[in-house]
């Protein structure tokens, strides 16, 4: 693990890998760290520079964000730091949200997208008081009975149980702090499929079967919305496909890459 000091923050990252090809840059979700990742660094970390940051408030990175374009300004001031010009950026689930919000913010800086397991759509009325809701009660009675209840949703039933102790460990270790603030700038997140018209990097999409959190009518919608946008479901996989059929992921993620590469 490394650490990099910003101007409003201090990131802790992994970085490894030789400089060939085009930078991968992982983008974790909620609430979970940069381990989620361990199966992409492991697969692609021999062969390009691979950027595994944990997000403001998640992991070995303190604080708590005061709103959502933190996220993605970390993440560009990260780029600064390393003076890494452009990344293929991998997203999943809040990852995802943010590797768009990075796009609208900084597309300089985006040289491919994956976006996983997410939505485009801004918030309605209800599910933004359900995430400020949410964020009460990790105060309230910190990550434990969210991390219980959430499992089976983030994993499907039938997941390795190896994959299911990570997951559910990720979440219990989340600071509470940090993961109710980043549930109340998501509350108030922009609405970026307006946006998905105007990208202009390949795109993949990707979405577990069985997910139930951004079912796979949400991935399509981004698929459909963003031009030569392929859209991959992953059979046998509910929120985290990365972890429960790293293959299947890993070729849609080695697609992308070759695509970017390609001259």
């Amino acid at each position: 693990m490394r650490t990099i000091a910003l101007d409003r923050t201090v990131l802790a990252y992994d970085d490894v890998g030789p400089d060939h090809g085009a930078p991968l840059l992982l983008v974790h979700g909620h609430p979970f760290d940069r381990s989620m990742w361990a199966p992409q660094l492991r697969r692609f970390g021999g062969e390009r520079r691979v950027l595994v940051p944990d997000l403001r408030g998640y992991g070995a990175s303190r604080g708590a964000v005061a709103e959502w374009a933190a996220f993605a300004d970390d993440l560009a001031a990260l780029l600064d730091g390393l003076r890494v010009p452009r990344v293929v950026v991998a997203g999943l689930s809040m990852g995802g949200q943010i590797a768009l919000e990075l796009w609208a913010r900084h597309p300089h800086r985006v040289a491919g997208l994956l976006l996983a397991d997410t939505t485009a759509a801004g918030e309605t009325a209800v599910s933004r008081a359900a995430r400020r809701d949410q964020a009460a009660r990790l105060l309230r009675e910190g990550m434990d009975p969210y991390a219980v209840d959430a499992l089976y949703l983030m994993v499907s039933p039938d997941a390795p149980p190896a994959v299911a102790s990570h997951v559910l460990e990720m979440m219990r270790a989340a600071d509470p702090a940090g993961a109710a603030a980043a549930q109340r700038a998501r509350a108030d997140r922009p609405d970026r499929r307006p946006d998905l018209a105007g990208i202009t990097v390949p795109t993949v999409v990707v979405v577990g079967g069985e997910d139930t959190y951004t079912p796979v009518a949400d991935a399509r919608r981004i698929a459909d919305g963003v031009p030569g946008a392929e859209l991959v479901v992953v059979d046998g996989a509910a929120h985290l496909p990365n972890l429960e059929r790293p293959d299947a992921f890993d070729a849609a993620v080695a697609r992308l890459l070759d695509r970017v590469d390609a001259p």
